[in-house]
């Protein structure tokens, strides 16, 4: 098993189809985005959702460079609070469904609310790629992997490939 495959949880896992609920910034959850950070950073992910270290906390790692580079933010009860711009579609994939992306198409721009380290409320503005990525993580936060985004036929053939990719 690769080292991506064996750091994260694995879909059909059920806990990526589990909500984390908001909850008071504290020393357990100031842990867990420590943790979902360090993966982050030993895997060069854009992104990461708690739950994809196996834990359902509303913890969310973004990169918000516009580029290859990664500029890292740890966000702890993230929201979508309005997207607006076009839709654009873009290829996503899921440290927890590894081999595969597919073409999903989301609102350019985003603003998001979240609480800091220390608990309190900021607001974020993010655009292109970095909205992208936030979008696909809050998603993942709230319950939705990114294949519920596709119709079920196409959803269907990603699992297919999945499987295939997998061995099973």
């Amino acid at each position: 098993m690769d080292r991506v495959s064996s750091d994260f949880i694995v879909f059909p896992d059920p806990r990526l189809s589990m909500s984390a609920h908001r909850r008071p910034v504290d020393d357990a959850l100031l842990e867990v985005g420590r943790r979902l950070l360090a993966a982050a950073r030993r895997v060069n992910a854009y992104g990461l959702a708690a739950v994809h270290i196996g834990v359902v906390e509303p913890v969310v790692v973004v990169s918000v460079a516009a580029s290859e580079a990664r500029d890292y933010r740890v966000l702890y009860n993230p929201a979508v609070l309005s997207t607006v711009g076009p839709e654009e579609t873009g290829l996503e994939g899921s440290v927890s469904m590894p081999g595969i992306e597919v073409a999903i198409s989301r609102p350019r721009d985003a603003r998001l609310r979240f609480d800091d380290e220390s608990g309190e409320g900021q607001e974020l503005a993010l655009s292109g790629f970095a909205a992208r990525v936030a979008q696909h993580e809050i998603d993942q936060m709230n319950g939705v992997f990114f294949l519920n985004r596709l119709s079920r036929l196409k959803r269907d053939a990603a699992i297919r490939r999945f499987n295939k990719v997998q061995g099973r």
